[in-house]
């Protein structure tokens, strides 16, 4: 599609059998109702959608895609998932019946996906008189202030059987469209599907509107949440091949290597590899005046784009949201949905059914274990804060293990050009540093790791050196960071490195001291045992140590905590082997353990088992209940 042609998408909103689809038919030709069902009823039950070319002012081409909306209360579910991709809404109000509850639901709900364009239109007014024409005009006009429809084009009466104010509508519909701000080019690919179906010579069809990034025929497509990956065969706007897609086009999707069965509404297309669904948000979220009180751990439906889910709400800072508050929440989805921060949702109560509020998405990627209070914190201060700010609190909150540039374009779905040209002021000045290997480090906490690595020399009071792996292994940073940091200390002539050790600049200790021979010796005997580590007397009588040599080694590999002992026990364990055993726990989030399954997982006696399990209890791994422990 050109860029110079300007695009908008057009949600219908109002209450059923107000004339939505006739005056979509009526605009644009095409009878969205397309379902036998919706045909014998007269009402609609899905997704409707047609589209219309206008000549803009300027003599340019403006494309209107509408997405025709179920009015009906009990489809409310469908209004959602086509109100949750539009750019601006035409509000549908009836002459003959003013407004009415779902005219209300309705604009609440787009209100709530921060659509603020639009236009209001009365139906059917050749069915009433000029009178009261005028009376539901003012009713409108009330309905209308304080909201984003109240500053718009003037109310405008209309009727899809007269002809009465179309050519009026068309043309405001067409400035609408040339008014229409320009997606910014700086995120990735995001189609949420609306539709899925096979067509007869072609095979599976897909539509849906492009939030972002582009899309190309011949390129490979994943969908989430799934493992599916398909090739784009052919592209289709407004029925007119396309060899190229910008953002906010409704297209439809020719899919090679894909069957039907594989896609469905609520998943969304994206480049294989940039995003996958999360289950796990925290929000910004505002309740309707109107709404009822929402309280901690409550179950709601949870709807954006056209994904629909159930969720468990928990509420930072008290056990309930009134009605009317605007509050910070971490949802718990009860399936994957594609979202990054900045995205629109409705929350919508479980029995009675009714929309409850709504709000914008701020983190799609918590992390895990963080205090509540902490995280509360964090999510103040990134609310209102620029773009560059956020992109400073994402990696500052990642402490000593930076944040690589893949995970930065997860969680916040921006190419990865846009972030190196944001960032690349934040590293002029020092606020970041790139880490070969594209990851990114706070100011703070590259300080923090350097004098991590220097403290750790220190403490090597008699050994002033360590072995490269074992240092790194004891300040435990990742291999590209470790290696960074060692190479500017060397730089800055604050350490000396000595083949496979490390030293601290003022010392004049070589790799010949026999502490660090033996030191290496017994960490190594203790880390070659993992978690079935031997007695420190075994390890002695093993290297022909003195008992008095032992205990000073000791008590050095435990101040530099290459060794962690286990409670009052006289067990040491390597930090390695910790290491392992806490990510292969952790991997068990949610589950019950006791200690023979504990036995089970790991091969070791009860002698061992008992003394890891307090481990893993005092390190808020686990929570012991009773006999049982829950990973946490």
């Amino acid at each position: 599609m050109s860029e110079s042609v300007r695009s908008v998408v057009v949600g219908t909103a109002g209450h059923i059998d107000h004339g939505k689809t006739a005056l979509v038919r009526a605009l644009t030709g095409v009878d969205t109702d397309r379902l036998p069902e919706e045909k014998k009823r007269g009402i609609t039950i899905d997704l409707g959608f047609a589209s219309l070319d206008a000549i803009a002012p300027d003599n340019t081409l403006a494309q209107i895609s509408f997405v025709d909306v179920p009015g009906h209360h009990h489809f409310i579910h469908n209004m959602l998932a086509g109100a949750g991709c539009i750019d601006a809404v035409l509000l549908v109000i009836s002459a003959e019946e003013g407004v009415k509850p779902q005219t209300e639901e309705h604009l609440a709900i787009c209100t709530l996906l921060g659509i603020r364009r639009g236009m209001t239109v009365i139906t059917k007014a050749d069915a009433v008189s000029g009178a009261d024409l005028e009376r539901v005009r003012s009713q409108v006009q009330a309905f209308l202030r304080g909201t984003f429809l109240e500053t718009g084009a003037e109310i405008l009466p209309v009727s899809a059987y007269t002809g009465q104010g179309l050519e009026e509508l068309r043309s405001r519909l067409s400035s609408l469209a040339m008014g229409a701000s320009r997606r910014s080019p700086d995120y990735v690919t995001r189609l949420p599907l609306d539709r899925a179906f096979v067509m007869k010579g072609f095979g599976t069809v897909v539509t849906g509107t492009l939030l972002s990034g582009t899309l190309r025929t011949g390129q490979s497509v994943a969908f989430e949440p799934g493992d599916s990956v398909a090739r784009v065969r052919g592209m289709q706007i407004h029925r007119r091949a396309e060899e190229r897609v910008n953002p906010g086009s409704r297209v439809a999707l020719n899919l090679a290597g894909i069957d039907l069965s594989d896609v469905s509404r609520g998943q969304t297309i994206v480049e294989p590899g940039a995003l996958t669904a999360v289950t796990t948000i925290d929000v910004e979220a505002s309740l309707l005046v109107d709404s009822k009180e929402l309280k901690h751990r409550a179950t709601v439906h949870f709807h954006a784009f056209t994904s629909d889910t159930l969720a468990t709400v928990s509420i930072y800072g008290s056990n309930a949201a009134e009605a009317g508050a605007h509050r910070l929440m971490r949802l718990r989805l009860h399936k994957p949905v594609v979202l990054i921060p900045g995205d629109r949702f409705v929350l919508r109560q479980c029995s009675p059914a009714a929309t409850i509020g709504g709000g914008r998405v701020l983190d799609t990627h918590p992390l895990p274990r963080l205090r509540k209070a902490k995280c509360l914190a964090w999510l103040e201060a990134i609310k209102e804060a620029s773009l560059e700010e956020q992109i400073v609190q994402r990696v500052s909150r990642r402490g000593t293990d930076g944040l690589s540039l893949q995970m930065l374009m997860a969680e916040t779905g921006m190419t990865g050009e846009a972030l190196y040209r944001i960032a690349e002021p934040l590293t002029g000045d020092g606020r970041l540093v790139l880490v070969p290997g594209e990851i990114w480090f706070a100011r703070e906490a590259l300080e923090s790791a350097t004098e991590k690595i220097v403290r750790r020399l220190k403490i090597e009071t008699k050994a002033s050196g360590l072995k490269r792996s074992e240092l790194r292994s004891q300040v435990a940073l990742d291999a590209e960071i470790f290696d960074f940091l060692l190479d500017r200390l060397v730089r800055e002539q604050r350490l000396k490195l000595q083949g496979e050790m490390v030293f601290p600049a003022k010392t004049d200790q070589q790799i010949t001291n026999p502490d660090i021979k033996f030191l290496s010796a017994v960490a190594a005997a203790y880390e070659a045992s993992g978690l079935a580590a031997p007695s420190a007397v075994e390890v002695a009588s093993h290297l022909k140590l003195s008992d008095g040599e032992m205990r000073r080694l000791m008590t050095l590999l435990l101040r530099a905590k290459t060794l962690i002992r286990m409670g009052t026990d006289e067990l040491y364990i390597h930090r390695t082997a910790l290491e392992g055993l806490r990510a292969q726990i952790l991997e068990l989030h949610g589950q019950v353990l006791d200690v023979a399954r504990f036995k089970q997982i790991t091969g070791l006696s009860r002698k061992y088992a008992i003394p890891l399990l307090e481990y893993l209890d005092r390190e808020r791994i686990t929570r012991k209940d009773g006999d049982r422990r829950i990973v946490l």
